[in-house]
């Protein structure tokens, strides 16, 4: 599918239902060619439980940094045993995790924003480019509502860093259509996020939002809002906030 087809499409599915545009994505791309990328964060969650009931064998994957919380290994089991599935967990190579930590110390994210960034290539960027090399689309949980850097997500929309479609079902859903959707439906969902994580990574580098916060400012607080992004989504190879900026 090209960028301009793409473009069709996504003015066609831009007032859609999450459960439109999930069932329009997986008769577009045949089996193998879709997965859903899912950080576990409720967002996810929800996706995850809209494409089981659509399709029960979802392909849905997710990335272990090795420095995840406790709570995501337990998400990754109680969402199995609802679902009947089972997701599939990535994992960065050991030599560059290796090279990383001998280089520039255990924590170096904390030092510099280019160090933060350098961490979040090895022990994500570069698993998920490993796995997105193999599919047409993939599925994630964004929502424009999450931060600044999201405001322009579309439910469709071409991804220009990784070459392929991107599908973002909850992308006009609210924070509170989210929770409704979760106690409505029963979804399960990492623990944490009630006790204030409403964006979930690496337990170093994630904290609880204080009330008032947006749902990303638990992310690298010591960072300014424009560069809390890891160079998992991106627009044009930019966050979004700074291509907007450009103009």
């Amino acid at each position: 599918m090209t960028p301009e087809e793409v473009a069709l499409h996504a003015k066609t599915l831009e007032h859609a239902s999450p459960e439109a545009i999930l069932t329009w994505a997986l008769s577009t791309f045949a089996q193998g060619n879709l997965a859903q990328a899912s950080s576990l964060a409720v967002e996810d969650q929800v996706v995850t439980h809209l494409l089981a009931g659509i399709d029960p064998r979802p392909a849905i994957f997710t990335l272990d940094t090795g420095r995840l919380f406790p709570e995501l290994y337990a998400t990754i089991a109680r969402t199995e045993e609802r679902y009947g599935l089972r997701i599939e967990v990535l994992f960065p190579d050991r030599a560059d995790v290796e090279n990383l930590v001998r280089e520039e110390g255990i924590n170096c994210f904390r030092r510099s924003v280019v160090l933060r960034k350098r961490c979040c290539d090895v022990r994500k960027v570069r698993l998920l480019h490993r796995r997105l090399a193999g599919l047409q689309a993939w599925i994630t949980g964004l929502r424009r509502e999450q931060s600044v850097t999201r405001v322009g997500v579309r439910p469709v929309e071409w991804d220009t860093a990784n070459g392929l479609v991107k599908i973002n079902p909850l992308a006009a859903w609210s924070e509170a259509q989210v929770w409704a959707f979760v106690a409505a439906h029963e979804v399960p969902y990492c623990e944490l996020q009630d006790r204030g994580y409403s964006s979930l990574g690496c337990a170093p580098c994630t904290r609880a939002v204080e009330p008032g916060e947006d749902a990303r400012a638990g992310r690298w607080w010591w960072e300014e809002p424009e560069h809390k992004e890891c160079g998992l989504h991106l627009v044009d190879g930019t966050p979004v906030r700074a291509r907007l900026a450009g103009g």
